[in-house]
């Protein structure tokens, strides 16, 4: 969606000069810096109805309710919910014919006097687009960057003005959303890394675009979905678990794939560092999988994620082609161990010295990097060239890592994963999926009767009935050719 990028004081008079605009502010933390932009550049008295703190648990709780943590969804939610209904109430007769009401609500905990906490906020807006029609709500979890305090305030307001007047000027064409919110700010200052959005107005959005469209933008690094097709905030997923992660392509997942995750995982737990430990298990597909001729095709996304649900597996979508970089999100949330299962082909890749010429430190720093904390890679063997199976100690690597490879074998940084699914090795995912297209029957054979019915049923992937000619879809096309797949809902073959 083409569009003009305005400055922030130029968001926020233009927001301030439409009558049609009027609403509430309630920020805790961080000041008011959202509602400080409003009236700074004037003419607030026709935009802010109120704007208030209640930054004691008492007062907040007296006005919102009791909750475990202050800077949660949760709270904002309350905030929001409460804040809108209020205005509505009150107001409604006077000017309700007239008027689109919303609610801009943050709770952030930014940089304090003593430092040392982890600096973010939710961020939430509840709004109409025509007048007494129902509410949208947009909603974000960030992560304040800069190093000091009242930076982060002065990001958080341009953010939040950002969000504002993109939720009445972009709401019929999200993505153009998406981008403009960290318009005057950069990724080094504010990583958004969940956003969802509901409503009247967005029937016919998947939030699973959204957060795949923040990823391909680099304002988020990465992004979470869980069984149900909601987007996780990671540290609520994350926190303090022991994690076991497969990466891979997965279109489509293979019984391959799934022996590679629960055998791993079964290991993985039976750790002795495990033991009686809460252990996450994810799926990661990075933006380079999803990559076709450059481009990320919106149903090939979803079809794969869509599967992965199904079988009732939680998704994170990345841009961390690295490992060392994966380890260091990962790493980020907890101190619990973290597996990270890969085959043979991967393992490879990850010893190739090209990819680490950017560190100063090399292939050392990026390994380094890698099993900086209790990380341990999970291999799963391969079939060489000649049909001899190929596992973690024979294994062929260029003469320069050899040395390398074997002091993390020795030293327990990598274990093979134990399985008699020899047979089943031939065939990758992009092998299965070429036997999909091209009516290959067999290709039901490397994957779970599950899987199957889910992509016969729904036509992913080039899936058609023996004999049918081949169909094409372009998808369900919103505003300004933006794809909207409705949740829940299959594509059309």
């Amino acid at each position: 969606m083409a569009r003009d990028i305005l400055t922030t004081h130029e968001k926020a008079l233009q927001v301030n000069l439409d009558p049609r605009k009027y609403g509430t502010f309630a920020e805790i933390g961080a000041g008011q810096e959202v509602a400080r932009w409003f009236f700074r550049v004037g003419a607030a008295a026709g935009t802010i109805a109120k704007s208030m703190s209640a930054y004691d648990m008492t007062f907040s709780d007296a006005i919102y309710g009791p909750c475990q943590r202050y800077v949660s969804q949760e709270r904002l939610e309350q905030m929001l919910h409460h804040e809108f209904d209020l205005l509505v109430e009150r107001l409604n007769e006077k000017r309700g014919a007239e008027t689109t009401f919303f609610t801009f609500s943050d709770t952030v905990r930014a940089r304090g006097f003593k430092g040392g906490d982890e600096c973010h906020g939710w961020l939430g807006i509840r709004y109409q687009l025509s007048p007494r029609s129902a509410p949208n709500e947009l909603i974000l979890h960030v992560r304040m960057l800069d190093k000091e305090n009242l930076q982060q305030q002065e990001a958080l307001g341009i953010l939040g003005v950002n969000m504002v007047y993109g939720a009445f000027q972009y709401s019929r064409g999200p993505y153009a959303l998406v981008e403009s919110l960290l318009d005057g700010l950069s990724s080094e200052r504010i990583e958004i890394d969940m956003l969802k959005v509901k409503g009247p107005d967005f029937a016919g959005l998947d939030n699973r675009l959204l957060s795949l469209h923040l990823v391909k933008l680099g304002l988020s690094q990465a992004a979470i979905f869980g069984p149900d097709g909601h987007a996780l905030q990671p540290s609520e997923i994350l926190y303090k678990k022991a994690i076991i992660l497969e990466r891979g392509n997965f279109r489509p997942i293979t019984k391959v794939n799934l022996d590679m995750l629960e055998k791993a995982h079964n290991q993985f737990s039976s750790d002795p560092v495990n033991k009686d430990k809460k252990v996450i298990e994810i799926v990661e597909i990075t933006m380079n999988n999803l990559l076709n001729q450059g481009q990320v095709d919106p149903n090939d996304f979803l079809e794969r994620v869509d599967i992965l649900a199904g079988l009732g597996k939680t998704v994170m979508i990345s841009n961390y082609a690295e490992f060392y970089k994966l380890s260091a999100f990962l790493n980020r949330y907890t101190k619990e161990m973290i597996g990270i299962v890969l085959g043979i082909p991967l393992l490879r890749e990850l010893f190739n010295e090209e990819y680490y010429a950017e560190l100063s430190g090399g292939t050392l720093e990026a390994f380094g990097r890698l099993f900086r904390n209790l990380l341990r890679l999970y291999v799963y063997p391969g079939v060489g060239r000649s049909g001899e199976i190929v596992g973690i100690e024979n294994i062929v690597l260029p003469e320069t890592v050899r040395d390398l490879y074997r002091h993390l074998l020795n030293n327990g940084y990598m274990e093979e994963v134990r399985t008699d699914r020899i047979p089943d090795m031939l065939f990758s995912s992009h092998e299965v999926a070429r036997k999909i297209r091209e009516g290959d029957v067999t290709w039901e054979d490397h994957v779970t009767p599950q899987v199957a019915a889910m992509i016969k049923e729904n036509a992913y992937f080039g899936w058609r009935l023996p004999g049918a000619a081949p169909q094409f879809s372009e998808g369900i096309l919103g505003a300004n050719g933006i794809p909207m797949v409705p949740e829940g809902t299959k594509n059309c073959p």
